[in-house]
């Protein structure tokens, strides 16, 4: 008989999409138990609770919201010692990586643009081919298709994606990255990282990240089918992160995948 007691998950946003995906994952999971759902201060639902409530009655908040929501949830979480917080909003600005990271000082944060597995090992992919093909040779785009809902872009995926190639070429991606062309613009640099990014219709995500040479093309890339995939590795993510040290993990962390 196992008395230890259900994992206790709140989801903020509860009204959006993948909140809503996520409170039905929640309560597929063997040993964790929906223990509060909220949203914006103005949401009328009576499923909701306000948000101080549903931190007291929470071991880990679930957060798909937006980046402003998701730092000032982390500050809250911070100040009062827990619970501990998933992230997958996305569109971060620097300051706002500041205090996240300042956050988990206090408590363990997992971060992720991504909650696929799938992704996650295309991660890995994408770092040893920027690592293996050379500048020189190998140019390195990222495309991201999404539905025409999602207000950023390139997508958090994208940008990790851009992020692992450049961890693979050994240079900042801030140096290399080119998130957008028209006009004249010249002839591409070598060692750039470009992106290119579609919107439309209700596409969950697909990425692929391309490395051209002059006689060859090498494509690896992901496709999302299932929306649902997310919210099922956010929850996973989630009962990782119960019980851990403060401070700021990913799903790389999570799956123990080697960065090196």
């Amino acid at each position: 008989m196992n008395d230890t007691p259900p994992l206790r998950i709140a989801v903020a946003g509860a009204l959006g999409r993948m909140g809503q995906a996520v409170a039905g994952a929640v309560g597929m999971r063997e040993g964790a138990i929906l223990s509060a759902l909220f949203d914006r201060p103005d949401a009328a639902d009576d499923s909701l609770v306000r948000r101080e409530a549903a931190l007291a009655q929470a071991d880990v908040i679930i957060d798909f919201t937006t980046a402003a929501a998701s730092v000032e949830l982390a500050c809250l979480c911070a100040e009062r010692g827990g619970p501990a917080l998933v992230i997958g909003s996305t569109g971060f600005m620097p300051d706002d990586e500041r205090v996240l990271a300042e956050a988990a000082t206090q408590i363990p944060i997992l971060r992720s643009g991504n909650f696929s597995l799938g992704v996650n090992m295309l991660l890995g992919l994408v770092r040893r081919a920027a690592r293996v093909l050379p500048a020189a040779t190998y140019d390195i785009e990222v495309l991201e298709t999404h539905h025409h809902r999602k207000i950023d872009a390139p997508s958090g995926t994208a940008l990790m994606l851009g992020q692992a190639a450049a961890e693979g070429r050994g240079v900042a991606l801030d140096d290399t990255a080119v998130r957008g062309r028209d006009g004249i613009t010249g002839e591409r640099r070598t060692g750039d990282i470009g992106f290119a990014v579609i919107r439309g219709g209700g596409i969950i995500g697909e990425h692929s990240v391309l490395f051209a040479a002059e006689d060859e093309v090498l494509t690896l890339s992901h496709n999302a089918l299932d929306r649902g995939l997310f919210a099922r590795g956010a929850v996973a993510a989630a009962v990782w992160l119960s019980g851990r040290p403060a401070g700021l993990y990913d799903m790389q962390d999570m799956l123990g995948f080697d960065r090196d």
